[in-house]
C-alpha cells in the first residue's frame, strides 16, 4: 500500500474509534439516569447525527454532566464537520473529482485524448466529432480562459492516460490518444508508459518514421502537407519550371513528394528552382545526382536547381515559372513574399501559398482543417491504397509475407509512393488532367485503357519505362545503388540501372505496377 493511503486510512479509523468512543460514554451515562430521554446506544447515534449535522430537532437532549460534555464536543466538531463537507464539495466540483466522475459515466463513448488543447489539437479534435457524433474529446490540460469553448462534448482533465484508461474499464473501442506536439513523445512525462495501455496512440515527429511499437504511430504533419497538396495539384504536362520559396520542414516534404511521385512522361524534363538552405538536403540525400541534373537545367530529364541567393535576384525565373510554391515554415514571411510577389512581378503561372487557415480569392494549402483531420493523422483513407498494394501482393505469391503494420518504413514508404502514383497512372492512361481524386470508377477506366492499349509495344515499353523511372527515384532517394544482387545492408540492387540495361524478365517486372490497378478498382468499389 502507498504511503498517502496508509496515512488515510490510518486517519479515517482513528476519527471513527473516537466516535464510538464518545457514542459509548453518551450511552453508558444517559442509560444510568432515570430523567434521561437517551435510553439505548440507537438514541445515542441518532442524537449525535442530528448534532453534528446542525439540523437539531430537540427530541433528544442528554442530562447528565457528562452527557453535556460529550454534546458539548459534538456542537464543536458540527460546525468543523460542515465547513469540511462543504470544502469538499466545492473540490469535487471544482477539481478533476467532478470531470472524473462525468468521465466514468461515458464509458460507452469513444474516447479521444489529446494531451494539449492547442491549435493542432483543437482542429483534429472538431473534425473528429464531425466523423463521430459518439466522439468523447478529452484535454490532459485546463482550458485557457481566453479559448472559445468548444461546440462538441469535451472534458478538461489534468492527468495522465493512464488514469483516463483506469475509468475506461475496457468499455467500448480502445482509447485514442493524440500527441500533437512535435517529437512530444519523448518529453512529456505523461506518457512514458502509453506502449504498456490498452489504447492507440498518435504522435506528431519530425523524424518521418511511421511505427515506434505496437500501439505507437507517429504521423509527419509535414509529410501529410506534401502528400495533400501533390495530391490536390498534380503536376501537369505543360508545367516545365516549378520555383519552391522556402526550404524548411514544409520545403523538403514538398520537394520529397514531387521527386517521388511526379513522374507522367517518359519524356518528360521539369526544372525545380529552390530558394533556401540546402546544404543538410543534399548531404543527405547524396546519390539525387544519378537521377537529376543538378543546379543546371536539362532538356532531357528533371532537375534539382538549388539557389543560394534569394529569390528576388532571379526575377527571369520567376516570371516564365509555371508554378510557385511559397512553402516557408515562417507563415508570416510567406504571406509577406505573397503579396510582394503579386506587387511587383509578373507572374503567369500559378502562385500556391502554404497557410494555416485558407483565405478566399488565394490558392492556399495546408490549412490546418485540411491537415488535421483523422484521414490524414490516423490514416484511414490516406494510406488506404498502400495498404491494399500489400494486402493485394500478399495473397499474389505462396511464401509468407509481411502485414501492413508488420513493415518497416521503407517498404511502407515504398508502397505509399506506388500508391500515391495510382493518380498519375490514372490521369496519363485517361489523358485527363482534370482527376485529382482516385475513385473506383476511374481506376476502372484507366485500366481498361491499360489492357486495351498493352498490346502495343510502343505503348507496353513506355508504361514500363514510366514505372521503373519512379522505382528508380524511389532507390536513390534512399540512398540504394546498383548491385548485382539485392542486399538490404548495403543498400543495393540489381535493378538500378537504366532501363535499357534491365533485362527482358527484368522489364516484365514493372508490368505488376499496372495489372495492380484492375484489383485497386475492385477494392476501391
Amino acid at each position: 500500500m502507498k504511503p498517502r493511503k496508509k496515512i488515510y486510512l490510518c486517519s479515517i479509523l482513528a476519527v471513527a474509534c473516537i466516535y464510538l468512543i464518545l457514542l459509548t460514554i453518551l450511552y453508558c451515562s444517559e442509560s444510568s439516569d432515570s430523567d434521561a430521554v437517551i435510553h439505548t446506544f440507537g438514541d445515542a447515534f441518532w442524537y449525535s447525527l442530528v448534532t453534528l449535522t446542525t439540523v437539531g430537532y430537540g427530541d433528544l437532549v442528554p442530562v447528565t454532566p457528562l452527557g453535556h460534555a460529550v454534546g458539548m464536543i459534538f456542537l464543536l466538531l458540527s460546525a468543523g464537520i460542515m465547513v469540511t463537507l462543504f470544502g469538499a464539495v466545492i473540490s469535487f466540483i471544482t477539481s478533476e473529482g467532478m470531470p472524473l466522475y462525468m468521465l466514468g459515466m461515458q464509458r460507452y463513448k469513444n474516447w479521444y485524448y489529446f494531451a494539449d488543447c492547442g491549435v493542432e489539437s483543437t482542429t483534429l479534435a472538431a473534425n473528429i466529432y464531425k466523423e463521430d457524433p459518439n466522439a468523447l474529446i478529452i484535454y490532459g490540460e485546463k482550458r485557457s480562459d481566453q479559448s472559445e469553448i468548444p461546440n462538441y462534448p469535451c472534458i478538461y482533465l489534468g492527468v495522465s492516460p493512464d488514469k483516463i484508461v483506469t475509468k475506461k474499464r475496457n468499455v467500448g473501442t480502445k482509447c485514442k490518444v493524440f500527441l500533437m506536439k512535435e517529437n512530444d513523445i519523448g518529453v512529456n512525462s505523461r506518457v512514458v508508459n502509453l506502449h504498456e495501455l490498452p489504447v492507440e496512440v498518435y504522435a506528431r515527429t519530425t523524424n518521418g518514421h511511421n511505427k515506434l511499437s505496437g500501439n505507437i504511430n507517429f504521423f509527419h504533419s509535414y509529410e501529410c502537407c506534401a502528400r495533400q497538396y501533390w495530391r490536390s495539384r498534380p503536376l501537369c504536362r505543360h508545367e516545365n519550371t516549378i520555383v519552391l520559396i522556402g526550404f524548411g520542414n514544409y520545403g523538403h516534404s514538398i520537394l520529397e513528394r514531387a521527386i517521388l511521385t511526379n513522374i507522367i512522361s517518359v519524356e518528360q524534363h521539369v526544372a525545380y528552382h529552390i530558394f533556401g538552405d540546402a546544404g543538410k538536403y543534399l548531404s543527405i540525400h547524396y546519390r539525387l545526382g544519378e537521377q537529376f541534373s543538378l543546379d543546371e537545367e536539362s532538356e532531357t530529364g528533371d532537375s534539382l536547381i538549388f539557389h543560394k541567393e534569394s529569390w528576388a535576384e532571379n526575377r527571369s525565373i520567376l516570371e516564365r515559372a509555371n508554378r510557385i510554391i511559397i512553402c516557408e515554415d515562417d507563415e508570416q514571411l510567406g504571406w509577406s513574399i505573397f503579396w510582394t510577389l503579386n506587387k511587383y512581378y509578373k507572374l503567369p503561372g500559378r502562385v500556391d501559398l502554404r497557410s494555416s487557415w485558407n483565405a478566399p480569392g488565394i490558392s492556399c494549402f495546408g490549412a490546418n482543417e485540411d491537415i488535421y483531420t483523422p484521414q490524414q493523422i490516423i490514416r484511414t483513407s490516406l494510406n488506404r491504397a498502400a495498404i491494399m498494394i500489400n494486402d493485394i501482393f500478399r495473397m499474389s505469391v505462396s511464401y509468407p509475407t509481411l502485414g501492413w503494420h508488420e513493415l518497416d518504413d521503407l517498404h511502407q514508404q515504398s508502397k505509399i509512393v506506388a500508391a500515391d502514383h495510382l493518380l498519375m497512372k490514372t490521369r496519363i492512361l485517361l489523358d485527363d488532367e482534370t482527376i485529382t481524386e482516385l475513385t473506383a470508377d476511374a481506376v476502372k477506366k484507366a485500366y481498361d485503357t491499360y489492357r486495351r492499349t498493352k498490346s502495343s509495344e510502343k505503348a507496353r515499353e513506355m508504361y514500363r519505362k514510366l514505372d521503373h523511372m519512379r522505382w528508380l527515384r524511389f532507390y536513390i532517394f534512399y540512398n540504394w545503388s546498383y548491385g548485382p544482387a539485392r542486399d538490404d545492408e548495403k543498400r543495393q540492387h540489381p535493378m538500378l540501372c537504366r532501363y535499357e540495361e534491365l533485362t527482358p524478365a527484368q522489364r516484365k517486372e514493372r508490368d505488376a505496377a499496372w495489372e495492380l490497378m484492375g484489383k485497386i478498382s475492385v477494392e476501391l468499389s
